[in-house]
């Protein structure tokens, strides 16, 4: 069922189609905000607030269709407003090596092996943690841009409407990210191909 019609139900009364549209999105929106933010905790946090918002402005919202734009949109606030609460915490590559005990560039090489088995699993959560924390180390601009792209699947078109930005803007946001993530693993020590995974 659409996005649209479970909003007309639930403007019509039927609370369950709030959950359901709650149901639908809320993983996503979870790791937008985690991915963005980087504490599991605070997007947990901040996702309830997006979807109390959500719930509070849904019959303000005039184009129906656009609700997924208009519900990152809020997310995205929900964010700001959460940085703005604290300062920004600096990864450094010690703390990375920390929380891997075997070392990263271990571990992301065994990852980078199409070889390994089921057992690689757990490597494989290490560096979703390191691609997270090299996040939190680019400018914040550039960051939601990576988020919203790669993770998100959404179009350069899509983010310039959800962030009121230019096309052009959005796609020059994207090249430098990248190159600002990719020089954060390089201080790291870390490249490519230890990663698997393209940046």
């Amino acid at each position: 069922m659409a996005d649209e019609i479970l909003i007309e139900r639930f403007l019509s009364g039927d609370v369950s189609a709030f959950n359901t549209l709650v149901w639908r999105w809320e993983k996503q929106i979870y790791n937008f905000i985690l991915r963005y933010l980087g504490d599991y905790e605070l997007a947990k946090d901040a996702m309830q607030r997006t979807f109390i918002r959500v719930y509070k402005g849904l019959s303000k919202l005039r184009d129906r269709k656009k609700f997924s734009t208009w519900l990152f949109q809020i997310a995205l606030n929900q964010c700001k407003d959460e940085l703005k609460k604290r300062k920004r915490k600096h990864v450094s590559i010690s703390e990375v090596r920390r929380d891997d005990s075997s070392g990263s560039r271990e571990i992301v090489s065994v990852i980078a092996d199409p070889n390994n088995g089921p057992e690689s699993v757990t490597q494989m959560d290490s560096v979703t943690s390191i691609l997270k924390k090299a996040l939190q180390c680019i400018p914040e601009e550039q960051r939601v841009v990576i988020i919203m792209k790669e993770y998100h699947g959404l179009k350069f078109i899509e983010i310039a409407e959800i962030l009121s930005v230019p096309l052009n803007t959005i796609k020059s946001r994207m090249y430098y990210g990248l190159n600002s993530l990719r020089k954060v693993l390089e201080q790291w020590g870390i490249d490519r191909e230890d990663l698997g995974y393209e940046v």
